[in-house]
């Protein structure tokens, strides 16, 4: 198999990725969006040994645990979901049988550290979505200029714009838009990771299920956030608005967070 090339593969398993595996004449493919039981053409994108990647171009024949249309409209642009084209019984399958291969076959402490979470898991499991309590957004700018932000696209650092994330808290939307607005209306500039110019790299959000109290974090390259007042009044009018910082991170790393956080 060489990159590039155009194959048919029957997809007969899902990675720890949640990328479709199929074989063709004993080569194992990897094709993220495919699901047990599709028929489908890919093009190898990258090739090694005795494996590859390949990148789904047409459904040939769909697997009846295929939904026409996943919950979230980003799910295939996007890197932060998997198997979002299952229908919701087959994940529940799935996941089922990965928790079985932990239980059985993992080491005595991961099976003790999974039994102990698993009433937990089986909850969550129940509903579509886990909703994170959690979650950190890249800044960066679109091919016009605009400042956006959202999730990366799968293997890429390529922001994929998405204020509204499925798994995420319906007032992120409101704070990320604020933040978006009060860097544009001050012309504060977005970290750009190749030149490792601009000042706001990520935001990061965590909400507190059992008080409501929100905390806003700014990861910043550079030593302070200008016009910070601003920004503080605006979030401010968010209820349960509790802790408004930025994390100072000038590497040049993909480690998100910095050393020093300083409170605004």
């Amino acid at each position: 198999m060489q990159k590039n090339d155009l194959v048919t593969v029957a997809i007969e398993d899902i990675g720890v990725g949640g990328e479709g595996i199929g074989k063709v004449d004993g080569y194992t493919l990897f094709i993220k969006d495919a699901i047990i039981g599709d028929v489908v053409e890919a093009k190898i994108v990258k090739a090694k040994k005795n494996y590859g990647y390949a990148r789904l171009m047409n459904i040939v024949t769909p697997s009846e645990n295929r939904v026409e249309k996943p919950a979230c409209p980003m799910a295939r642009r996007c890197g932060g979901c998997q198997i979002q084209e299952m229908k919701y019984g087959a994940q529940l399958a799935f996941k089922e049988g990965k928790s079985t291969v932990v239980i059985w076959n993992g080491s005595e402490k991961s099976r003790q550290k999974f039994l102990t979470m698993s009433c937990s898991l089986l909850l969550a499991w129940k509903s579509h979505f886990i909703i994170e309590i959690k979650t950190q957004f890249p800044i960066g700018t679109d091919k016009e200029g605009h400042i956006i932000t959202g999730f990366y696209a799968g293997r890429t650092h390529s922001i994929i714009p998405n204020t509204d994330c499925a798994l995420g808290v319906a007032v992120n939307q409101k704070i990320l838009e604020i933040i978006l607005h009060f860097m544009e209306n001050n012309h504060i500039s977005a970290y750009d990771e190749e030149k490792h110019k601009g000042l706001v790299r990520h935001v990061l959000i965590r909400y507190g299920f059992k008080t409501d109290e929100i905390m806003v974090c700014l990861v910043i390259n550079g030593e302070k956030l200008p016009h910070a007042e601003k920004l503080v009044d605006k979030l401010c009018e968010i209820s349960g608005m509790t802790s408004i910082t930025i994390s100072v991170n000038k590497a040049k790393t993909n480690v998100i967070m910095g050393n020093e956080i300083k409170l605004l």
